[in-house]
């Protein structure tokens, strides 16, 4: 099985875990691919015996069957930048802190890999955000998992956003930003400035305002078969465009359409998970002493 690999900068406390995931992957055989940027942070001792190959953002990552993220759920979204298009199922390792989408933890790896192994895993297809802009802002990388959030810079007044959905005029939101998130990112930043949460497979997208002037501006969940434009004006010229974790300055001359991509991402669910199940776990449901 060829395997590609993608993690983050990791402490001493992580070796023994990453060193571990790549003894599985050698015990069985894979042919193991490494991200250039991943390979730099395999400088101990213990990874000098493992056999690999290295590839880049935006190599072909041709009959890669599963896709390794080792890190958080911002390492995973990662991921989804070297996979794009290919669809190739990816299995997120938490090294991390909460993880909503990485979240195989460290005490479930050798089931995890066990069960990948056997085939024993179903695919949660998610759907993904793409951004359509009159200049070239994020290049090949115009799609997101998570959110596309339109902003403020960091000390100037707030901004207006006119919003039109299918060419008909929403609103036109005064806040520091405004928010598209796909099912995925709704547990993101639109949750922490209200938004709600979305089951994945809803066909729904949700837009949220950043801390809206107006009280009675809430967020509105629509079809994900939409296509969302927006004007945006203030008394700075400049405002800053985000697609997940990658970031860009732009200025009021900025045309933007955001829409649901004719691709998704391919997660890897192994048995015993759901997201009911990663919810309860993650936001503490099911604590209170009534239960």
């Amino acid at each position: 099985m060829r395997i590609a690999v993608h993690g983050k900068e990791f402490n001493r406390q992580s070796t023994p875990l990453i060193a571990h995931i790549f003894e599985i992957l050698t015990r069985h055989k894979a042919d193991i691919r490494v991200s250039e940027k991943f390979s730099k942070y395999l400088r101990p001792s213990v990874f000098k015996k493992f056999k690999y190959r290295t590839f880049g953002l935006g190599t072909s990552l041709k009959n890669v069957e599963v896709f390794i993220s080792i890190g958080g759920d911002g390492t995973l979204l990662e991921a989804v930048t070297y996979v794009g298009r290919s669809e190739i199922p990816v299995l997120g390792i938490n090294t991390g802190r909460l993880g909503f989408l990485a979240t195989i933890g460290k005490e479930d790896v050798d089931r995890a890999f066990a069960k990948l192994f056997e085939g024993a895993y179903t695919i949660d297809k998610r759907a993904i955000l793409k951004l359509e802009t009159n200049k070239s802002v994020f290049g090949k990388l115009n799609f997101a998992l998570n959110d596309f959030s339109l902003v403020k810079t960091d000390t100037s007044s707030m901004i207006t956003i006119h919003t039109y959905i299918d060419g008909e005029f929403l609103n036109s939101y005064w806040a520091d930003g405004i928010i598209v998130s796909t099912p995925t990112g709704s547990t993101g930043y639109s949750l922490s400035c209200g938004g709600p949460l979305i089951f994945p497979r809803s066909g729904n997208l949700v837009i949220t305002p950043v801390s809206p002037h107006n009280l009675t501006v809430r967020p509105i969940v629509v079809s994900d078969s939409s296509e969302i434009t927006f004007r945006v004006e203030g008394r700075s010229k400049k405002f800053l465009i985000s697609l997940d974790s990658r970031v860009a300055s732009v200025d009021a001359s900025i045309k933007v359409k955001v829409s649901k991509a004719d691709f998704k991402v391919h997660l890897v669910q192994l048995e015993g998970q759901h997201y009911f199940k990663t919810l309860r776990q993650k936001l503490n449901w099911g604590l209170d002493v009534r239960n």
